[in-house]
Order: C-alpha cells, then sequence, then structure tokens
C-alpha cells in the first residue's frame, strides 16, 4: 500500500506502517528527524498528494506508478486550536487562521481514496464537521493526555482495548489546574514546544498503522476473490 504521512518530520506513523512492509513516506516541509531520510519528502504536501513522481531528502527520484493509497495528515494548528483563542481576532485580521482553514480543507478534500487529518479540538468542528473520533494517547498504552480528533475518510475508526489503557501522568499547578506531565516539558522546553506537542504518540503510530495498514489488506484479498 502507497501511504503519504502529511506533515510529519518526526516518522513516528511512517516508520510504523514501513514495520509492516507498506510503501510509506512523511512528507513536510522540514527536514526529518526520524532517521529515515529515504523515506522523506521535504517539501509541499499538497503538490505531493497530487503527483506520482517525487524526490526523498536523500536525493533520490521515485516513481510510484499509481496515486496514493491512503494519507494521514497532522495539519499544523497553530491557528485552530481552542487553546488559542485567545489569539484569533488578531488571526482572522491577519488571515492566518484562513489559511490554516483552507490548508485544512484541502487535505480532507483530496482524492485520495482513505484520508485522516488529525488535530486537537478546534474551530473545524464548526467550521467543517464534528470528528469522526476523539482519542487519548493513554488509550494506547502512553501515559500522556492529549486530546486529538480525528476526521476519518474510507476508514473504520481507531479501535482500543482495556489491556493497553493506562492512568495519565498529571502535573498539577498551584492553582489547582492540571496538565500532562510531558506537556509542561514541552512548555518548558522554548522555542521547540511545538514540535515536542506535535509529535505522534507511539501506542498512536502503532495502532494507526496496524489498523488501517490491515484494513486496506482485508479489502485487497477481497478485491481479489
Amino acid at each position: 500500500m502507497r501511504v503519504l504521512i502529511a506533515c510529519e518530520e518526526s516518522q513516528a506513523v511512517c516508520k510504523e506502517f514501513r514495520k509492516l512492509g507498506h510503501e510509506a513516506y512523511s512528507c513536510d516541509i522540514l527536514p526529518c528527524s526520524g532517521g529515515h531520510p529515504e523515506w522523506h519528502i521535504q517539501g509541499d504536501v499538497l503538490f505531493t498528494m497530487k503527483n506520482e513522481e517525487f524526490c526523498t531528502q536523500d536525493g533520490k527520484y521515485h516513481n510510484i506508478n499509481k496515486m496514493w493509497d491512503m494519507m494521514i495528515a497532522f495539519p499544523p494548528c497553530t491557528h485552530l486550536a481552542v487553546s488559542g483563542a485567545r489569539w484569533f481576532p488578531e488571526k482572522i485580521a491577519d488571515g492566518r487562521q484562513q489559511q490554516g482553514i483552507a490548508f485544512f480543507m484541502a487535505l480532507i478534500n483530496s482524492n485520495i481514496p482513505k484520508i485522516v487529518v488529525e488535530n486537537p479540538i478546534g474551530i473545524m468542528s464548526s467550521k467543517y464537521r464534528k470528528p469522526n473520533q476523539i482519542i487519548q494517547p493513554y488509550f494506547y498504552g502512553d501515559n500522556s493526555k492529549k486530546t486529538t480528533c480525528l476526521w476519518i475518510k474510507g476508514l473504520p475508526l481507531l479501535k482500543h482495548s482495556k489491556e493497553n489503557y493506562v492512568e495519565p501522568e498529571m502535573y498539577i499547578c498551584k492553582n489547582g489546574k492540571k496538565f500532562s506531565k510531558d506537556y509542561m516539558v514541552a512548555l518548558k522546553s522554548g522555542k521547540d514546544r511545538g514540535k515536542l506537542r506535535s509529535k505522534t504518540y507511539p501506542g498512536i503510530a502503532k495502532a494507526m498503522a496496524e489498523q488501517w495498514g490491515s484494513t486496506f489488506t482485508s479489502l485487497a484479498k477481497s478485491e481479489e476473490k
């Protein structure tokens, strides 16, 4: 299966699909930090998702012969998440929020048959529609809390089981507010905090590859019969 992981420099999801034998590539305007430049397309995902030919970060050209079978996208949430609502008037006025909305919609409306777009709680629930599913890292074995929305087309909901469920590790502030401990680490990391918070948790990445990758394989076998 040809899988495009959009807006992913960490390659967390890309590597999980590769482990299962799928032809997966990450794509981001940033160079990859996941250690596999041969699987990373550094460039505009809106161009990549419409083309069979592309160049990976290691300088090699590829032709996948057919269009992408699946795309899982992690578009920037800076101008869309409710956590930044106090800056919305400014972002609406200068056009940044509309740019974020347009990018999100370009991804979800792609001609790729199977699409998942991820974002936190934000305005896309009203600007587009409510997400198909909301998940947490602690559903899949990572002891962190990060409310994650999934807009899904052509694929089933992501399953989780009681066996993988763990209690999230929380940090309690002096004012009584609770935050995931890794969120506090990211918050204190300075300029890299956005990059750290955007990384996909290992349990979620593995579940995406195992469940959605096997779904495609099952469908392909059924069509062969």
